[in-house]
This record gives structure tokens, sequence and C-alpha cells, in this order.
């Protein structure tokens, strides 16, 4: 099966005092709470938890992304830090036996309907390789 990465930006809902972070982010906190969880997540040795420093999205607050080998890669911001990641193991699980990644509407869990930022297309292996 594909290499599958759910990353967490660590940036979100920061404090900034005099250009220096205060204290824990948002983001690191909800690292963490979806690192406990994932301990006894069917999908915890399938599925990387990988940490991000940024990802530019900063005025849409906890950011989000799944990504996999040849599927569709899915961007969500505005993902309150508390709460919600029993939701995006989920949908990382609805995510991860889809063959293509598709995510719909319908069916991702509550906090992740609204809170889509982007869709990106997967790459395209075979053309990729044949531009050498």
């Amino acid at each position: 099966m594909n290499k599958h990465t759910l990353f967490i930006c660590t940036t979100c809902a920061s404090v900034w005092q005099n250009g220096n972070r205060i204290g824990e982010s948002g983001g690191q906190q909800l690292l963490q709470q979806l690192q406990e969880l994932a301990q006894t997540w069917e999908l915890q040795h399938k599925f990387s938890i990988q940490a991000v420093e940024c990802m530019s999205a900063c005025n849409r607050a906890c950011v989000i992304a799944f990504a996999g080998e040849g599927k569709l890669t899915y961007l969500f911001g505005d993902l309150p830090k508390e709460g919600s990641a029993p939701a995006i193991l989920e949908c990382a699980t609805q995510y991860y036996t889809k063959s293509d990644g598709s995510l719909p509407w319908s069916e991702r869990p509550e906090p992740l309907k609204k809170s889509i930022l982007a869709k990106i297309p997967p790459l395209n292996i075979a053309a990729s390789s044949n531009k050498n």
C-alpha cells in the first residue's frame, strides 16, 4: 500500500510577543492529541503523522493536510484545537481506504465539512517520469 501522511501545522494558533512565540501553540496541542489518539488507531503504522513548522495558512488556524502517493491532497483549516483530533483520524481513515483519496463533502466528519482550503490533484507519476 502507498505511503500516507497527515501533516499538522505546529505554528498554528500561536501567541506572539516581541517576535517570539509564547507557550505552546494550538497546532502543537492538536499534534499531541493526534499522536495520543493514534496509539490505538488501526492505521497507526500505515499513516504517518508529521509536524510541519508552517503551512502558510495562518489566518485559517489550525491547519492539517492529508497526502498519499497517487492520491488527491487535501488541506483543511479553521479546525478547533480542542475536539478535532477524533474527526481528523476518522477522515484520515476514509482517505486511506479510497484509491484516489477522494473525500466527498457528505462523507466527511462534521468538523472537516466546512474547513476545506484546497483539494490538490495527484502528481501524474508516469507523465513526470517521461519528461527527463
